[in-house]
């Protein structure tokens, strides 16, 4: 996978919002950020732009992606926040001059969709915390971003969830949110898992929701050839009057029952105040033991 070049003092980053309206003062607290980097920032048209729930039409998102994407200068894009919206413009993007000039596309949620898409043209992204949540966000989620970006080295060790599955493994990491993932079946955009470390998290769901959604992609073939599965959070499930009768938990583990990959739970990233960057198309080895989870990033296979 492609690597775009590391982020250096006086480059710029592009925000915009490719899904959900946002006003300049709601990123307010992350132009501070970057300019505190030493970074320059280019702020979108559809920053401040409304089209009932979206940051402008259509037509518009679009246009502001395509000309970040194009421009050269622009050394990473961003995204202001999530919400719904991003798959109603991937197919009208050009990514062309993306692939002469690649930059860090940055986000989450909704932004799965540009990681995956992007994941298919062959090029690293960056799963991380938005604008928006920058002001709530941990010092870790800010410091790890801060890091992915100018090329200095992660790695994670947490505590085990007692519903993890043990053992190692490695591969390439994709990832992002399950949701994203069951719209994006069938389409382009869908990504291959085979042979890879899959990361899922998602937000406001009600639980059958999860399992028809899993099953969806287990009947798709999504875990037949996985080495290894990450769940971040599974924030603030619901469940109907008559329960549905398992966790979030207890649903990924039933529909990956008949697999022998470890699963790590809990892992901080995701709907979170703690969502810690994690590089998407990055070989990664993982260790899943009873006491603690590591996750290190290796060299390019």
């Amino acid at each position: 996978m492609i690597e775009p070049a590391f982020l250096q003092k006086n480059d710029t980053v592009a925000i915009l919002s490719t899904a959900r309206k946002i006003t300049l003062n709601e990123i307010q607290p992350a132009i501070d950020l970057l300019k505190n980097w030493g970074l320059q920032v280019q702020i979108g048209k559809t920053i401040g732009l409304e089209e009932n729930q979206f940051a402008g039409s259509d037509e518009e998102r679009a246009n502001d992606f395509q000309q970040m994407l194009d421009n050269p200068k622009i050394k990473a894009i961003w995204c202001a926040r999530g919400g719904y919206g991003t798959v109603r413009i991937i197919d009208t993007l050009d990514f062309t001059e993306f692939k002469k000039h690649p930059k860090w596309i940055i986000g989450y949620s909704d932004v799965t969709v540009l990681h995956s898409h992007i994941h298919n043209l062959g090029f690293q992204t960056l799963h991380a915390t938005m604008p928006l949540d920058v002001s709530k966000n941990t010092n870790e989620a800010l410091s790890t971003l801060k890091k992915s970006l100018f090329g200095e080295t992660i790695s994670y060790q947490i505590e085990s969830s007692k519903e993890n599955k043990f053992g190692n493994c490695s591969g390439e990491l994709v990832g992002g949110n399950l949701s994203m993932f069951y719209s994006l079946l069938g389409s382009e955009s869908s990504i291959n898992t085979n042979d890879k470390i899959l990361f899922i998290e998602d937000l406001d769901e009600y639980l059958y929701h999860i399992d028809r959604m899993l099953m969806n992609l287990k009947g798709n073939g999504y875990f037949e050839n996985l080495k290894g599965l990450i769940v971040g959070g599974m924030t603030d499930m619901h469940d109907n009057a008559i329960p549905f009768g398992k966790s979030a938990k207890e649903i990924i583990l039933d529909a990956v029952s008949k697999y022998d990959f470890p699963v790590v739970f809990d892992f901080p990233a995701g709907h979170l105040k703690d969502n810690r960057a994690l590089v998407l198309g990055r070989n990664i080895e993982l260790e899943v033991r009873e006491n603690n989870t590591k996750l290190k990033y290796t060299l390019q296979i």
